[in-house]
């Protein structure tokens, strides 16, 4: 009895030996056959460590341990699979994608009845598809896209993978129709086939199939209508552009409402067709969908009339794209329904009309193309409530009138195309992107339609390309040019200033100010040396005397940094050495120069420009930045304005006064309190000094440029 236990004892232990030795064989029959990185990326697969604690392995808990998974996916490798991976039968995962594998698929892994998961999705695996694969009998999930295979896809996928819920087939050179026998996997929930070459017409069959939840067939060469009983997927997901590029013919069903789970809907570039008798129908039922999040139409022989039931559809639709085709109308008037929109592509179509003031409320969209139409009328001013929106395409088109104003507000705006129309105006700054440039430039049209327009574009090209400094805006380029109309077109192109202009940051819109829309003392300060030394550049060092004008924080704009630069340099006046007063007196008779609240008195007078017209500017400018208010503020009146305000909380009440934003970046403890008022008494003697009545009376532009840095590093000084 005790030799039989023996015996059987010695025997259990040579099996464990034998298995442990076939599984740790095979692994390094798999290592063997790799390229010249495998030894490097499998350092860890040695005699020196136990073959389950090998890198990308996993064994079972049971003993024998068996290996159970084998995950090498992104490792780099390459070579050839080696047929021996067929002896690891107790194999449940097989991941090696996104690796550099070539030659056929070893028919081997068929011997793999326990594998459920296998991905060896791109590589660049060649040959037939191995019909042995169909004996992986408890295959849940099979990835082989994205390689080179090619032949028919076996029928017998559909007889034997009855536990199959996933299969990804795309991007390979599969020919030949789709296997009819795929209608027999009840479990299958996502069927890719993808860019390949397949034949034929969809199995009717697979509409049997409930669990369906993504389906894509995008870019074949199947043809037909399609089936009615696709239409049975009340579990689909998505048919994003998995139908499109094919050779589809016939209407869209109306059934097609009945997919309640359907995201992503795209009928590209087939021959589906639609008419202003037949085959609009669909969209009315898509209103059913109410999970929907993208639909394109175009491409295809869609026609006649787009029906006004498209605004009906589900506010979850993000995207919508009506492209090359020939329908028309108008844009439906209650376009804004549709609040979900995040673009709205109308391109490359019939149709026509206005566009409706409604679109104003689609408040997220993102990106708006209404170009290669015949889109007539006015720019509604409800444009301007897009505030996400940062591409506008409006080109090729039979727009007019003036550009409405209120596209300035678009502070995300960075591409806007309105070319080819019958449009004129004065737009804002906008942000964009040129073809041959990487970084973000902003261009500043000009109105020709009024004269002083003109003259300010001749005026900010003649002062820009004699000016030098790192605290003034950096203009890249000008543009002159006549379209094919006849009308003249001006711009400029300067650096983009991402932080906006000063005046955003001075009186923040929001309603709650925080650390992350004001400005430090610490900024302020540094802000007011950037524009004190380019204002003492303009005077003092430039070829020629340069008087900017118009100081004021909406032409201070802001670097990625926060350091400034000052612009708009429209209304300035080059001053010749050789100009005699005269004739600069004469000059001013076009006009007070600057703006409200901000031009010197003596220009009111019929003065001319002058050197301290600008310092009265910055005094103003300098008192708003630490008072917070602006000269124009309702607080003042004939008796008091910014200056009177400013003098009469000296030297005590200077705390009282100033911006309380301020606070938000400091704490109010007795020395910091101390620091702050000595600063700020500072500034204010420095910026009423500056904006005195008597333009005699005011301090010279150098001498403030030093007192502004004194200010500065004496503050940074304590504050380290």
């Amino acid at each position: 009895m005790r030799i039989r236990s023996l015996m059987w004892l010695l025997a259990t232990i040579q099996a464990v030996g034998t298995v442990h030795a076939g599984d740790e064989v095979s692994l390094l029959a798999f290592k063997g056959q790799l390229g010249d990185g495998g030894a490097h990326a499998l350092a860890s697969w040695n005699a020196s460590n136990h073959f389950c604690s090998w890198q990308g392995v996993t064994c079972s808990q049971w003993r024998p341990a068996r290996v159970v998974a084998l995950n090498l996916s992104s490792r780099a490798l390459t070579g050839e699979l080696s047929p021996a991976l067929g002896n690891l039968t107790f194999l449940r995962t097989l991941n090696l994608s996104f690796n550099w594998f070539h030659g056929e698929i070893p028919a081997s892994l068929g011997r793999l009845r326990r594998l459920q998961r296998l991905d060896l999705n791109d590589n660049s695996f060649s040959g037939t598809f191995p019909v042995n694969l169909s004996s992986c009998v408890s295959l849940v999930e099979m990835v082989l896209d994205n390689n080179k295979l090619h032949g028919r896809i076996p029928d017998e996928l559909g007889e034997k993978l009855m536990s199959l819920s996933g299969m990804s087939l795309d991007n390979n050179i599969f020919t030949g129709p789709i296997p009819a026998s795929l209608a027999n996997l009840s479990h299958l929930q996502t069927l890719y086939l993808s860019n390949n070459q397949l034949v034929g017409s969809i199995p009717p069959g697979l509409g049997s199939i409930r669990s369906m939840q993504q389906f894509s067939i995008f870019s074949n060469n199947i043809s037909g209508m399609l089936p009615p009983s696709l239409y049975n997927w009340s579990s689909l997901e998505l048919l994003e552009d998995y139908l499109a590029r094919n050779r589809f013919s016939g209407y869209v069903p109306p059934t097609l409402g009945k997919l309640g789970a359907l995201q992503y809907l795209f009928l590209a570039d087939n021959k589906l067709e639609a008419n202003d008798n037949k085959g609009w129908e669909f969209i009315t039922s898509l209103a059913n969908c109410s999970n929907l999040e993208r639909l394109a139409l175009g491409g295809d022989s869609f026609g006649g009339q787009l029906p006004g039931s498209i605004v009906n559809l589900s506010t979850t639709l993000q995207k919508l794209y009506l492209v090359d085709s020939t329908m028309y109308g108008g844009i439906p008037a209650d376009i804004g329904n549709l609040s979900g929109l995040k673009l709205l592509a109308i391109a490359n179509t019939c149709m026509s009309g206005v566009i409706p003031e409604n679109i104003g409320k689609l408040e997220n969209l993102i990106e708006l193309g209404l170009y290669n139409s015949g889109f007539s009328g006015h720019i509604p001013s409800s444009l301007g409530n897009l505030s996400q929106l940062n591409r506008l395409y409006a080109y090729n088109g039979n727009l007019e009138g003036t550009i409405p104003a209120s596209l300035g507000e678009l502070k995300h705006l960075f591409v806007l195309d309105l070319s080819t129309n019958r449009l004129n105006g004065s737009i804002p700054v906008y942000k964009c992107v040129l073809d041959n440039e990487e970084r973000t430039l902003a261009v500043k049209v000009f109105n020709l339609d009024q004269s002083k327009y003109s003259k300010s574009f001749e005026v900010e090209c003649e002062a820009m390309k004699r000016m030098r400094h790192r605290c003034l805006i950096k203009i890249i380029t000008s543009c002159s040019s006549v379209n094919h109309q006849g009308q003249e077109f001006k711009a400029l192109v300067f650096e983009f200033m991402p932080n906006g202009n000063l005046d955003d940051w001075l009186h923040p819109k929001s309603q709650e100010p925080t650390t992350n829309n004001t400005l430090s003392l610490a900024q302020r300060l540094d802000i007011a040396v950037d524009i004190v030394d380019a204002v003492e550049y303009l005077h003092n060092y430039c070829q020629q005397l340069v008087i900017h004008c118009d100081l004021k924080p909406s032409n201070i704009l802001l670097a990625d940094d926060m350091s400034a630069r000052v612009g708009d340099f429209g209304i300035s006046r080059i001053i010749q050495e050789n100009t005699s007063e005269g004739m600069q007196n004469s000059y001013s008779s076009i006009g007070i120069r600057g703006s409200i609240g901000y031009v010197a008195p003596e220009y009111g007078e019929g003065f001319a420009v002058s050197p301290p017209g600008d310092i009265y500017s910055l005094g103003i400018l300098l008192l708003e930045m630490f008072i917070g208010r602006r000269p124009t503020d309702d607080t003042f009146s004939n008796s008091l304005d910014l200056y009177k305000f400013a003098e009469d909380a000296l030297p005590d009440r200077t705390l009282e006064i100033a911006d309380p934003t301020l606070w938000l970046h400091n704490e109010q403890d007795d020395n910091v309190t101390s620091r702050t008022q000595e600063c700020l008494v500072s500034i204010f003697r420095l910026g009423i000094s500056c904006s005195k009545q008597q333009s005699r009376d005011r301090t010279l532009t150098r001498d403030a440029a030093a007192e502004m840095h004194a200010i500065r590093d004496a503050y940074i000084s304590y504050v380290g």
